[in-house]
C-alpha cells in the first residue's frame, strides 16, 4: 500500500511538471497562491498619519484635485476630534516648548516640505514610552533650518511659525494631495497596522526588507558612529551608511558591509528570477535634460526645486552583502538575462531594466522596483506630488500587461521621516543599548522578548516595532476597498516571498521574518478581478476602471 502511494504521488508530481512545461512555466515559477509576480514599489520616509491620517475623508478646497470617498468605505485608525484639536503634542509644553503644536493639513501648494529627524534614538524618544507625545522636540525640524542641508522652496506659505519651529513634524496630507495612493486604497487593500521592523532612517529599513537582520554589520569605514555594540562582538547598524565598494558610494561618508542571508541568496539557490531595479543604476545613461551621466545622473523636480541624484547607495540593500552586490553596475548581457542567475549584473538594475525585461515577456518573479531620488517621496528633495507620477506609471504600466492576473504589487516605505503618527506597535524585540530610549534611559522593552544576531544570542540595538507606515497591496486578488488591522512589519513581505516561492523557508539568524505577520488577508484568491484601473499620474484621479 505505502509503495502504491509513493508511486501515485510521484506520478502527480511528474504530471504537474509536464503542464507546467505546456504552460511555459517551470518548477522554480511553482507558486503557494496564484501570484507569480510581485513587484514591491518600495519608497521612502512616510508614516501612515501622514499620508492616511484622515482618510477616507478630504477637505476638498477650491482648486485642489477633488476627493469623493465611497459610500462603503471603511476607516482607518487615524486622527479624530481629540487627537486633532487638543492632541499630546500640542498639550506637552513641557517637553516640546515653543514648538508645541497640534496636527494640521498640508495641501497640494505645501508638497514640497522638509526633511525631519528620523534617528533611531530620536524617534523612540518621540514615542516617549507609548505616550506619543514628544515629537517636536526629537524628531522635528523645521523648514528654514533644513534649508541648509537640502536647499529648496517650499512651493505655498506654510503658517509663519511652522517655517521657524519643529512644529513641521505634526504636518499631513490628504486625498487631494495623496490622491493617486488614495484612490488605489479605494479599489484595493490597505493595512493601517503596519509598521518598520526596527526604528531608524533608510538603510535599516531597507536591510529588513530583504534580511529583516540589521545585526550583521561585519566591516565598516568610518562609520563607527553608525553603529551600536549588540554583544558578543557583534554589530548594529542605527544610521545610514552606504556599502562598502559601491562605485558611487561617498568616500568621504560611512560605509559598511553585512554578512548573513538575504532573500536574493535564497531566490538565486531556488532559480526563482529575480532583480532590484532602482534609478540611476545604470551609469552608461545620460539625462538629456542637464547632461549628467555615471553616479552623478541627476534630476531637479519642478515641485522641490531640488536637483538630487537618481541613483543613492543606501537605499540598495543588496549592494552591501557580497553574494548579491554589483559594486561596478555591470550591465546585464541582454534583456532576456535580466532577473536571471549566473548573469554579470548578479540581479542589481536600473529601473528601465524593469520595463524592458516585462515588455519583453521576461518578467521576474520578484520584482523590488526603486524610483529616482526625486520621485521617492523623502522629504526635502522629493515630495508626494511627484512620488505619485512615478507609482503610478509603474502599476498603469503593470495593468496594460498580459500577466496582470497574476501580479501582485506591493507599495510599501523604508521609514517614517520621524513624521507624526499617533499609534505605537507592540514591543516584540526589546534592546538596551547605549542608543535606545524608548522606555527609559538605554532601554527598549524590558529585555524579555529578544532576538539573536548572526553571531549572538540577543543582538542590541534592534528596537521594533517601530513608527506605523502606509502598506497597500494592488492586484487582481486584492480585497476591494478594503482596510486591513492585521498586525504587519516590513519582513511580512519578506515572508509572503519565502511563503509563495520558498516553501516558507525562513532567513534565519534572527530575521523579524520569523515572527512577522501575515498580509493574506489582504488578499482574496477566490474572487480575481484583473479589469485595469487606470489613474492619472499628475492628479492621481481615475481615468479608466
Amino acid at each position: 500500500m505505502r509503495n502504491a502511494v509513493v508511486a501515485c504521488v510521484a506520478a502527480t508530481f511528474i504530471f504537474s511538471l509536464l503542464c507546467d512545461a505546456a504552460t511555459g512555466d517551470s518548477p522554480s515559477s511553482l507558486t503557494a497562491t496564484p501570484v507569480k509576480h510581485i513587484v514591491v514599489i518600495y519608497d521612502e520616509n512616510v508614516s501612515f498619519d501622514h499620508y492616511f491620517a484622515t482618510y477616507p475623508n478630504a477637505l476638498n478646497l477650491p482648486n485642489e484635485t477633488s476627493f469623493k470617498a465611497r459610500a462603503e468605505t471603511p476607516r482607518v485608525n487615524g486622527l479624530t476630534g481629540p487627537l486633532l484639536e487638543h492632541n499630546p503634542n500640542f498639550l506637552n509644553v513641557k517637553v516640546n516648548q515653543s514648538n508645541a503644536a497640534n496636527p494640521f493639513r498640508l495641501g497640494p501648494a505645501q508638497a514640497a516640505t522638509a526633511d525631519q529627524n528620523h534617528g533611531y534614538q530620536e524617534e523612540e524618544l518621540a514615542f516617549h514610552c507609548g505616550l506619543m507625545d514628544s515629537f517636536p522636540q526629537y524628531t522635528g525640524l523645521p523648514a528654514l533650518a533644513t534649508q541648509k542641508l537640502h536647499p529648496q522652496s517650499l512651493v505655498g506659505a506654510l503658517p509663519e511659525y511652522l517655517h521657524q519651529t519643529k512644529g513641521l513634524v505634526m504636518g499631513y496630507f490628504d486625498g487631494n494631495t495623496v490622491t493617486a495612493l488614495w484612490n488605489y486604497a479605494q479599489r484595493y487593500a490597505l493595512n493601517d497596522n503596519s509598521y518598520g521592523s526596527t526604528f531608524g532612517q533608510s538603510t535599516q529599513g531597507a536591510i529588513e526588507l530583504i534580511s529583516g537582520q540589521t545585526n550583521g554589520v561585519t566591516d565598516q569605514i568610518n562609520a563607527a558612529s553608525f553603529l551600536v555594540a549588540a554583544g558578543n562582538g557583534t554589530y548594529t547598524e542605527i544610521a545610514d551608511g552606504d556599502p562598502i565598494g559601491d562605485k558611487c558610494s561617498n568616500t568621504a561618508w560611512g560605509q559598511l558591509h553585512y554578512t548573513g542571508n538575504n532573500i536574493g541568496q535564497m531566490l538565486s539557490k531556488r532559480s526563482v528570477t529575480w532583480g532590484w531595479f532602482e534609478a540611476g543604476f545604470d551609469l552608461t545613461r545620460t539625462n538629456p535634460k542637464n547632461g549628467t551621466t555615471g553616479c552623478s545622473r541627476s534630476t531637479m523636480s519642478e515641485v522641490t526645486q531640488v536637483l538630487s541624484a537618481d541613483y543613492i547607495p543606501h537605499h540598495e540593500p543588496f549592494q552591501y552583502y557580497t553574494q548579491t552586490a554589483n559594486l561596478l553596475h555591470t550591465r546585464p548581457s541582454s534583456v532576456q538575462m535580466i532577473g536571471k542567475e549566473g548573469d554579470q549584473a548578479n540581479h542589481q538594475y536600473d529601473t528601465d531594466d524593469f520595463f524592458a525585461a516585462v515588455k519583453a515577456g521576461n518578467f521576474p518573479s520578484v520584482s523590488f522596483v526603486k524610483a529616482p531620488a526625486y520621485q521617492d517621496g523623502h522629504a526635502g528633495y522629493s515630495d508626494p506630488l511627484d512620488e505619485q507620477k512615478f507609482v503610478v506609471t509603474v502599476i498603469n504600466f503593470l495593468e496594460r500587461q498580459r500577466e496582470w492576473k497574476n501580479t501582485a504589487v506591493i507599495v510599501a516605505y523604508d521609514d517614517s521621516d520621524g513624521w507624526y503618527d499617533h499609534q505605537m506597535g507592540p514591543i516584540v524585540n526589546s534592546s538596551t543599548s547605549k542608543s535606545d530610549g524608548l522606555t527609559g534611559p538605554g532601554q527598549c522593552g524590558d529585555g524579555s522578548t529578544a532576538l539573536p544576531g548572526p553571531g549572538v544570542d540577543h543582538a542590541q540595538g534592534r528596537c521594533g516595532y517601530g513608527p506605523r507606515l502606509p502598506l497597500l497591496v494592488i492586484s487582481p486578488f486584492a480585497r476591494r476597498n478594503y482596510v486591513d488591522h492585521s498586525l504587519t512589519d516590513q519582513t511580512s513581505i519578506l515572508r509572503f516571498i519565502e511563503d509563495n516561492w520558498l516553501n516558507g523557508e525562513r532567513v534565519g539568524g534572527g530575521s523579524f521574518d520569523a515572527i512577522a505577520g501575515s498580509i493574506n488577508e489582504m488578499f482574496d484568491f477566490s474572487h480575481p478581478d484583473a479589469k485595469p484601473y487606470i489613474l492619472d499620474g499628475s492628479t492621481g484621479q481615475v481615468l479608466k476602471q
